[in-house]
């Protein structure tokens, strides 16, 4: 899975600081495989696939930030 093309800011504007997009695609990187490492290995245990990318998008819908409680 690729990076989007360009982060959007706070403001709306893209972010176009290349050390930030550096990063931000680093952690995109990084995040797509802890994921689908974590679906093969539910899958390959015998979790239903479809239940388990409820359960991804849960534990992403319920991070932390800066604007949540």
């Amino acid at each position: 899975m690729t990076p989007p093309a360009e982060w959007p800011g706070a403001d709306g504007a893209p972010i176009s600081c290349r050390e930030k997009i550096k990063v931000l695609a680093e952690n995109h990187a990084e995040a797509a495989q802890v994921l689908a490492d974590a679906l093969e290995d539910a899958i390959l245990m015998g979790v239903d696939e479809t239940e388990m990318r409820k359960l991804l998008h849960a534990l992403v819908d319920a991070l932390p930030g800066r604007n949540r409680s």
